[in-house]
């Protein structure tokens, strides 16, 4: 299977999942989706949706709010994280739309660049959710189920991952595949406890497994039975030791992983469970 395979597969199982694919942040204008975007930033929609309806009462559109300072926007916004630097970010931006375009929102990507707050992903949020325009934007839950299920390989900045998806996902798709990651991410493919029991990419019985992240978790060692805690912490398989006092090795993964401190090895189990201590990488960020 090729990737541009995969990719479609993938998109067809994720549709079934995830019928209604769109963003959940609430906003009625292309200014409110701006705003809310920027708010968005490190911060959860459902924080940024508690806090934005006081925000457009106080402030409908980008003339009233560019006649407000940073420090009158920032009680409405003060429980969105980094409220300080986002109220200036608001302010400006209300200020540049206000005097530069005629208080409307840009069309062209170029163009929202420059608004403060304003960087490549959420530039690429407003051209395809407010102006439906090809674009994927890739913000933390895309970035790692992108990795994770194999849609890219091994993509260490946001940018190479938008990149590589670009080119395995079909342009007027762009749009769509963004909100089905960023759900599937959200709500599936979490960050730290990933529900790979629910997810719809594998374990199905009419279709092969279609995550990387699943296949390298099904790959690690089986738990060992018959452990005793009493005799040490973690045991070496390779050496048939027991120790308290872990190494850490490095795998060609790029994955920090307990070790045996005399040989080595990486085929460490915990005593108390019996099951590895080897880690697969998850893309967090």
């Amino acid at each position: 299977m090729t990737r541009r395979e995969k990719a479609a597969a993938v998109l067809d199982r994720l549709r079934a999942d995830i019928p209604a694919p769109e963003t959940e942040l609430r906003y009625r204008t292309e200014f409110e989706l701006l705003v809310a975007v920027i708010l968005s930033a490190q911060c959860t929609d459902k924080r940024v949706n508690l806090v934005t309806p006081a925000l457009f009462e106080a402030y409908p559109d980008a003339a009233a709010m560019a006649e407000a300072e940073a420090d009158e926007i920032f009680p409405y916004i003060r429980s969105v994280s980094y409220p300080n630097n986002k109220a200036k970010a608001l302010a400006k931006t209300a200020r540049m739309l206000r005097d530069d375009y005629g208080g409307e929102v840009p069309r062209e990507h170029a163009e929202l660049v420059k608004l403060a707050g304003v960087g490549r992903k959420t530039a690429n949020v407003v051209v395809a959710v407010a102006f439906d325009e090809p674009a994927i934007a890739v913000d933390t839950h895309v970035f790692r189920v992108s990795n994770r299920i194999g849609l890219v390989k091994d993509r260490p900045t946001p940018l190479a991952v938008e990149k590589g998806l670009r080119r395995v996902i079909p342009r007027d798709a762009w749009g769509e595949a963004h909100h089905l990651l960023i759900l599937h991410g959200r709500y599936t493919c979490e960050a730290r406890a990933p529900k790979c029991g629910r997810c719809p990419l594998v374990g199905q019985p009419d279709g092969p497994d279609l995550c990387d992240y699943y296949a390298a978790l099904e790959r690690l060692p089986a738990p060992l039975d018959g452990l005793d805690p009493t005799r040490g912490r973690y045991y070496s398989k390779t050496a048939r030791r027991y120790f308290d006092e872990p190494a850490t090795k490095t795998d060609r993964a790029g994955v920090e992983q307990i070790a045996d401190p005399w040989t080595g090895s990486m085929s460490v189990f915990d005593t108390k469970t019996g099951r590895t201590t080897k880690r697969v990488k998850d893309y967090r960020v």
